[in-house]
């Protein structure tokens, strides 16, 4: 068998706030959107949807919260990922160091989404 990722779905819930997010900040596109409950982008080879989360998974008057779970996303770049980080903390995007490891090709930096959703940057070393 072989199989080819094709989307990954993120279960949020506000999928306007992250849509400016992932559109505005990180400047993917949307491939389809449907009311406030749905969004699809395009990220490279593979697609990345949003889907609301079902009510019944949240308690009612509950507060947004970020999620904890175990997902990362990572994003390949050819661009400078030291001037992206820079550009990401000017627009309040919570990013950590650039990671520098010697028997790895790749700069990494990992970054959150306003749900608590990870996100790596990884840039192959010049």
């Amino acid at each position: 068998m072989k199989l080819n990722l094709n989307s990954i779905v993120l279960f949020v819930q506000d999928v306007n706030k992250l849509k400016s997010f992932y559109v505005d900040i990180l400047k993917l596109e949307i491939i389809e959107q449907f009311n406030a409950d749905w969004l699809l982008l395009q990220a490279g080879n593979c697609t990345l949807g949003l889907h609301k989360i079902g009510e019944q998974y949240l308690e009612p008057g509950q507060e947004t919260f970020k999620f904890d779970n175990n997902t990362k996303i990572v994003f390949e770049t050819a661009d400078d990922i030291y001037k992206i980080r820079e550009q990401l903390l000017n627009q309040q995007v919570l990013v950590k160091e650039i990671k520098n490891f010697d028997s790895y090709d790749y700069l990494l930096c990992d970054g959150e989404d306003p749900e608590g959703n990870i996100f790596q940057l990884k840039q192959k070393k010049k």
